[in-house]
């Protein structure tokens, strides 16, 4: 029988698209004995997890739980608890993410009207309104932060819009949440999904999702059941509600982890958090500039947190990432859909955002760069 040895993978730089790097103290909650998913302390904890996300999703809302699952398992949570077949659904598409959370929406029944715009460039609110004009529109979705194209969107704009229609809006922010303002109360969002693997640099594993109380009148009033049994709020919530309803057995390490990741956003504070990603945004793209490279998503509209960097003319993509991971021990993300071999995607996520990384990155690709030949 082979002998499989200890596990030992590499330590890694984690700067692609996600996971990014998780912090030692998120490692070592994770390493806490078990208890039982209906054991009393257990379920102190489960309130301190509800308390600290409404922290950082900067919300009232007492329906705010960590799904068991990744973000993906949050995008379906929003879609399949609120459509019903036959209602009418517009998702503005401008990524990768847009284009799944569309594929969801009609898996669902939804009628679907797709708001599309170039990748790299932002939803406008005015397509919106096109979009939900003379129709009774259900749902109203777009992504905050999309991860495959480093675009940033603007969302109040668009949650009037939603609402003078008589839509829910709901929002991806699986690359957002933690790394700038995410503010579900003050914004009007109804529904809103994330992830703990990005900006709250906890392992992928949970995705925290917020409904607020006109959101959770639709569940109540469904024609039928919600066609996902694992996904179907009505229960899930009564589990996590004063009920304590056994529904499934919560990944209680990954709790663990996602109550000391949370607990770490609230000792550096949430304003201080945003400023860190912001400031390592800026000295990644003013380093880049020196290297001759620039970012892919229009000035004004890009993400802090994710950076789309343009692959110069006769460079190969897909070496150059290989030569960081092999000579420097550094992970970046290639280009998804449209953009695949013609952009880098660099994190800066959580853990993952420090100076440090941002020095030793560029410092890599100037010797990568310049070993392939390139000059700017």
């Amino acid at each position: 029988m082979t002998d499989y040895g200890e596990l030992n993978p590499p330590l890694r730089i984690l700067m692609g698209p996600g996971p990014s790097n998780v912090h030692p103290r998120v490692l070592r909650a994770m390493s806490t004995p078990l208890v039982g998913h209906l054991d009393p302390e257990f379920l102190k904890i489960m309130d301190e997890v509800q308390e600290l996300l409404r922290y950082v999703f900067q919300t009232k809302n007492q329906f705010t739980i960590p799904v068991s699952g990744t973000g993906s398992a949050g995008m379906e949570t929003g879609f399949v608890n609120l459509i019903e077949d036959g209602d009418e659904v517009v998702v503005g598409v401008n990524g990768v993410f847009g284009e799944r959370m569309s594929d969801i929406a009609g898996r669902c029944g939804g009628k679907l009207t797709r708001v599309e715009a170039e990748w790299g460039n932002i939803i406008p609110p005015e397509k919106i309104a096109e979009a939900v004009k003379g129709k009774k529109v259900k749902l109203v979705a777009v992504v905050h932060a999309e991860t495959s194209t480093g675009a940033w969107q603007p969302l109040e704009e668009i949650a009037n819009i939603s609402h003078n229609a008589g839509a829910l809006f709901l929002v991806d922010a699986v690359t957002s949440l933690g790394g700038c303002p995410v503010k579900l109360d003050e914004w009007g969002i109804d529904v809103c999904y994330s992830g703990t693997q990005k900006c709250l640099s906890a392992p992928p594993g949970l995705s925290p999702v917020s409904f607020n109380e006109r959101a959770r009148q639709v569940i109540t009033s469904r024609k039928k059941k919600v066609q996902s049994w694992y996904l179907d709020m009505s229960m899930i919530e009564k589990y996590w509600g004063k009920e304590r309803t056994y529904h499934h057995t919560a990944p209680i390490t990954m709790v663990y982890g996602l109550r000391e990741a949370l607990r770490l956003i609230q000792e550096e504070g949430l304003e201080n958090c945003f400023k860190r990603h912001e400031l390592n945004h800026k000295a990644l793209k003013k380093g880049l500039e020196k290297l001759g490279l620039s970012l892919h998503a229009h000035e004004g509209h890009r993400l802090w947190m994710l950076n789309t960097v343009r692959v110069p003319e006769g460079v190969d993509e897909a070496r150059v990432r290989k030569r960081l991971l092999d000579e420097f021990n550094i992970e970046i993300g290639g280009g998804l859909g449209v953009l695949k071999g013609k952009v880098w995607r660099v994190g800066l996520m959580g853990y993952s955002s420090r100076e440090e990384n941002v020095l030793y990155f560029l410092h890599a690709m100037e010797k990568i760069l310049d070993g392939e030949g390139w000059k700017k």
